[in-house]
């Protein structure tokens, strides 16, 4: 048996990642887990022509799926920090980088690594 390879590493663990993310949040849909299946098929070309961003992809798959959500359905994941206003989406940080997570910027919070929502009921102060 072949070994796999960090592409293809990097592309299974942000693809388990995001999908935690969308049980933990109750969204995890076969039209939605199909949105994952197409970001990871054009992250898979990015990770080719970059190999250096591999470290990244986990948050790029995330804001994939965050964008063609809210295309089709609307704001995802919602904020569980903030409990009045006007719901709203948290964002990943950072955009382009190591160890994404999901922000609250109204709040000014750190709620969750990107991958473990199942557990974010408040979150940590963003530096």
């Amino acid at each position: 048996m072949d070994p796999i390879s960090p592409l293809e590493q990097a592309l299974h663990a942000a693809r388990a990642l995001v999908l935690a993310d969308l049980v933990a949040r109750d969204v995890a849909e076969a039209d939605v887990v199909s949105l994952v299946e197409e970001s990871i098929a054009q992250r898979r070309w990015w990770v080719e022509q970059w190999p250096d961003g591999a470290a990244f992809v986990a948050g790029l798959v995330a804001q994939d799926v965050q964008d063609a959500l809210l295309e089709r359905y609307g704001r995802w994941p919602l904020c569980p920090v903030c409990g009045s206003g006007d719901p709203h989406a948290l964002d990943v940080e950072p955009e382009l980088g190591p160890d994404p997570h999901w922000v609250c910027h109204k709040a000014g919070v750190r709620v969750a690594s990107v991958g473990s929502l199942g557990g974010a009921a408040g979150g940590t102060v963003s530096s």
